[in-house]
């Protein structure tokens, strides 16, 4: 049984969700087993109606992500698309799998993300399709599941509990967004709770590793962390997915530049925005 359960808040169409994603894999590496993870949907985006009354447009998503790509490392086609997306049906994919399917969770989360900052349209059922694919599912089961009553009740249980902040994260009201009745937590949160005892941390928002590194360090002082990767083709091998540049450059400890030189050694590019996914060759 895993040491802490981190319940994380996230969304398929979050950018910064998605830029936190080495973040998460430096968790994974350091911590094996002891960390077990629980994906909540926020759920951003439910209609085009709230999408076009938010004034925020394809001009304006774009150049987001230019900002967040260039910030923060992750590949992200940034120009704009043909219109915007809403995330709720992504957001159900996610919950559909978790509840049917739920060894094809992630895989299905992290290829609806890479599927959608590679230009697609994350409300395309195509797109979600296509990402059941790559996770390894049955599109037609999934989309069966997408519709069912206890999927439905679970992504409005997610709605609602990201919608409910814990005490601690209403502190750090920069780290959350407004709702209609209230607050809520932004992407990536994490509520991480040490199942020894109960005790229970938050870090609501995008956070620098350190926060996590610190807030871990102090829930499992006695749990042996992993020295880094000895190489590229370690990390990639250890995934058994396609990583970006930033994901393994955070797992070996080292710059991009020096990451994707080493992978260009080794591996194999897929190509997105100003960088890409690798995969040994």
């Amino acid at each position: 049984m895993a040491d802490v359960l981190i319940t994380e808040f996230t969304d398929p169409a979050c950018p910064w969700a998605y830029s936190a994603e080495p973040f998460r894999q430096h968790l994974n590496w350091l911590y094996g087993d002891a960390i077990e993870w629980h994906v909540r949907m926020v759920v951003l985006s439910e209609s085009t109606e709230q999408l076009a009354n938010s004034g925020f447009g394809v001009k304006q998503l774009a150049g987001a992500y230019r900002r967040i790509a260039h910030d923060h490392g992750m590949p992200m086609v940034t120009s704009a698309p043909e219109r915007m997306a809403v995330s709720l049906p992504a957001c159900t994919a996610v919950v559909a799998a978790r509840l049917h399917a739920p060894e094809h969770t992630r895989p299905l989360l992290r290829a609806l993300r890479v599927r959608n900052f590679s230009g697609e349209l994350l409300d395309a059922p195509e797109t979600i399709m296509g990402a059941a694919l790559d996770a390894g599912l049955d599109p037609r089961a999934l989309a069966g599941w997408m519709v069912r009553d206890d999927v439905l009740a679970a992504v409005a249980e997610d709605k609602a509990l990201a919608r409910a902040p814990m005490p601690a994260a209403l502190v750090l009201d920069s780290k959350l967004a407004g709702w209609a009745g209230g607050r809520r937590y932004t992407c990536p949160s994490y509520e991480i709770t040490r199942v020894s005892d109960g005790l229970q941390v938050v870090a609501p928002g995008f956070q620098p590793f350190l926060t996590y590194e610190v807030l871990l360090a102090n829930l499992l002082p006695d749990v042996a962390r992993r020295e880094a990767p000895a190489s590229v083709v370690e990390a990639l091998a250890w995934a058994g997915e396609p990583l970006a540049s930033k994901e393994v450059a955070e797992l070996c400890g080292l710059s991009v530049p020096d990451a994707r030189e080493a992978l260009g050694r080794v591996a194999t590019e897929r190509h997105v925005g100003a960088d890409g996914f690798w995969s040994l060759t």
